[in-house]
């Protein structure tokens, strides 16, 4: 598979009361001034598990995708596609009913609904199931972008950027609704991890606006942080998200595994952070999420046990 477009790894932290305000802070804070070139196809995975409503902290919001086609738009790429595959409903049924189809249409994007092919098979190393249909977008993505809420998960401990990727582009066609049929939830961590080694995410975006906490990926509640993290290395993104919720690495297994394997960097003493501090970002979120303030890196970043 390709490189990351960006091989540093850089995660920015901003907080607005407009979450597409606070992302485009977030991609000012980055090296991202060649990150998309002329003739890319650059890809865009939201959050889209089920249908319901932003708010509830399930999905990410039409408006702030909105904010991030257009973004990508004023690189000038030769094709804008946003592709996912929802696994608790037919994806059309959130496309439509959520408000995403009209943006869609008014930026003139592509949408794949990645349930369904053509498919090639993707190999995964350490996992079983060690293969998977996958459609072939996946051969054209030059950029890719997770976009997704902060959310704690049932199984995955934490649902961020490169759980996204993992559960989004399996096609339910072949794994099922809610993808369980061939495996995948057998060993949750091992598949996220395989995913997360065979699949580059080029920019991660956690939406701290639309998040949840108590449960995932639905059913939780709710939490309207304004924190945005933003990263090129969708290890230490995801890091950094973790921490939010009260996360070390070591808590959350794929995260781990994928760190001990080299695709990204763990230790945040050693990310180009960016922004606000993380400290902050911790209190501000777990403010809003149990009107308790919560900071695990308080006084220092905590480093990665190794």
């Amino acid at each position: 598979m390709r490189k990351r477009r960006v091989s540093e790894s850089c995660v920015a932290i901003t907080r607005h009361e407009l979450e597409g305000e606070g992302i485009k802070q977030g991609w000012n804070l980055l090296p991202l001034e060649t990150f998309i070139k002329e003739g890319d196809t650059v890809v865009i995975t939201p959050n889209w598990v089920k249908n319901v409503c932003p708010s509830t902290g399930t999905i990410v919001g039409p408006g702030s995708l909105h904010e991030i086609i257009k973004i990508v738009k004023g690189y000038y790429p030769k094709r804008v596609v946003i592709a996912c595959g929802s696994g608790g409903t037919t994806t059309q049924k959130v496309l439509r009913d959520q408000g995403f189809a009209d943006v869609l249409l008014e930026e003139k994007v592509e949408f794949i609904d990645l349930n369904y092919g053509p498919y090639m098979d993707l190999k995964l190393k350490y996992c079983l199931p060690d293969i998977t249909p996958m459609n072939t977008l996946l051969d054209s993505v030059d950029v890719l972008i997770s976009y997704t809420p902060i959310k704690h998960h049932e199984e995955a401990t934490v649902s961020l950027g490169l759980k996204n990727i993992a559960l989004s582009w399996p096609p339910a066609e072949k794994h099922g609704w809610p993808k369980k049929n061939l495996g995948i939830h057998n060993n949750l961590h091992q598949f996220i991890a395989a995913m997360g080694q065979a699949i580059p995410v080029d920019l991660t975006i956690l939406s701290g606006t639309h998040a949840m906490v108590g449960t995932g990926p639905a059913g939780g509640k709710p939490v309207n942080s304004g924190v945005i993290v933003m990263g090129t290395d969708p290890i230490s993104t995801d890091v950094v998200g973790a921490r939010l919720l009260g996360f070390t690495p070591q808590a959350v297994q794929y995260l781990w595994l994928l760190i001990q394997q080299g695709v990204g960097e763990g230790d945040l003493n050693k990310v180009q952070l960016s922004g606000m501090t993380l400290a902050d970002a911790e209190a501000y979120f777990s403010q809003a999420a149990y009107n308790h303030t919560i900071q695990v890196d308080l006084g220092s970043l905590k480093g990665v046990h190794i």
